[in-house]
């Protein structure tokens, strides 16, 4: 008795302490497409059967299937490089099963990006702030080529940065299930707006999802779609700084990230900031591994002002860096 009394007291915590189920707005699903490359040598698609005429979906290790989110007006959509950088054609497979072709926009390395571009003007999903910590949030997303799905979790960190999937990193991450086939697909919050689009998981020996996923910010999607649209490329500008972390003597008073060179005639001389200043604040980040540091210099466009704050001889200073058209 006193045994079930405990059982029912504990199952009754676990359910009290559960995350709040997040809401979901079905016309988001209306903004999200299935994305079905066709590879050199395989077949296009192909989900866990193969692609089609019995090729296979994709080269080994690589997805057969991705999604795309719909983000300006004009049929431009968002997804991850991965999934389109060596395709012959892309086709798109609308939420309503409607298949159409896509032309690839630009992609960027460094962030695992891509835009996308249809005849087809879908619905625009709107780009959410910053989620806080354990705000429920959704993942839409083709996983395992299975076609569009829905899966809810909440956030478990924001500004992720040097977690080693790409060189430029700002990643939300989520314990939302995600797997193969979501990559380049939509991370929204209970009002429906883009808050992060899915890049990554961690894994041990396969691809099953163990709640460790991640979506680049809406920041940094905004900051490198811009230009893929505009230009076809993304422009960024050099800080005119090179960084360390601080080692683990200065880490017990200090956080932040040290300056060993400084470029002559750069930005950040411009600035005056110095070797041996410890950056503590960059446009109000406050980095602790250069990653984090890249991640915010790595935010702000060419001709950008952006205040950076530091310290020199224990003495704070904030100076602005004016990042090079």
């Amino acid at each position: 008795m006193r045994g079930s009394l405990g059982a029912l007291v504990l199952a009754f915590a676990l359910v009290s302490a559960a995350p709040p189920a997040a809401a979901f707005e079905p016309k988001v699903l209306d903004s999200v497409v299935s994305v079905l490359p066709l590879w050199p040598g395989y077949g296009q698609g192909g989900g866990q059967g193969g692609g089609q005429g019995g090729q296979l979906g994709a080269p080994p290790g690589e997805e057969p299937e991705g999604t795309a989110v719909a983000i300006r007006a004009g049929g431009y959509l968002a997804t991850a490089l991965h999934i389109v950088d060596r395709a012959e054609t892309i086709t798109l497979r609308l939420s309503d099963g409607r298949l159409r072709p896509a032309a690839l926009v630009g992609g960027d390395p460094a962030t695992d990006l891509a835009v996308l571009r249809i005849d087809d003007d879908l619905p625009v999903l709107d780009l959410g702030p910053e989620p806080a910590l354990g705000a429920p949030v959704c993942a839409v997303g083709n996983q395992f080529g299975l076609d569009l799905s829905v899966t809810c979790g909440v956030v478990s960190a924001v500004r992720r940065s040097g977690v080693g999937f790409n060189p430029i990193e700002d990643f939300i991450q989520t314990d939302a299930v995600v797997n193969p086939g979501a990559s380049g697909g939509a991370l929204v919050d209970e009002r429906g707006r883009l808050v992060g689009l899915l890049s990554a998981i961690f894994t041990k020996q396969s691809d099953a999802d163990i709640g460790v996923n991640f979506a680049v910010s809406a920041a940094l999607l905004a900051r490198v779609a811009d230009d893929l649209i505009a230009l076809g490329r993304v422009r960024r500008a050099a800080p005119g700084f090179a960084l360390d972390e601080l080692d683990e003597a200065a880490r017990r008073t200090l956080a932040g990230v040290r300056v060993i060179g400084v470029a002559p005639g750069g930005a950040a001389a411009a600035s005056g900031i110095e070797v041996g200043d410890v950056i503590t604040g960059i446009g109000g980040r406050r980095p602790r591994k250069v990653a984090e540091a890249l991640a915010a210099v790595q935010l702000h466009r060419p001709g950008d002002e952006v205040e950076v704050e530091l310290l020199r001889g224990g003495e704070p200073r904030k100076v602005i860096l004016t990042l090079p058209p």
